[in-house]
């Protein structure tokens, strides 16, 4: 082998070494880009499912409240039917 086609291929072999790093480095990279999207979607799924489990407590506070509010309210109308009744 002469000097010339062994300065080729060592040309060749250095500039695949170099490009697999560059390549592992992007693509390192990407993953990372895409694991950061990832993990934003997920916070933001997160606080989302957070304001709906907000939002259904207070519908379940107000819910028994009126419920308490009406049985107060049956039981007080049943008073009056039973005095209408004995008058």
């Amino acid at each position: 082998m002469d000097e010339a086609a062994f300065a080729s291929k060592l040309k060749e072999l250095l500039s695949q070494f170099g490009e697999a790093p560059d390549r592992q480095e992007k693509r390192l990279a990407q993953l990372a880009r895409e694991a950061q999207a990832n993990q934003k979607k997920l916070q933001k799924s997160i606080d989302s499912l957070q304001e709906s489990l907000d939002y259904l407590r207070v519908c379940i506070k107000y819910h028994i409240f009126d419920l308490e509010a009406t049985r107060r309210e049956n039981e007080y109308l049943r008073k009056l039917l039973e005095q209408e009744r004995d008058n």
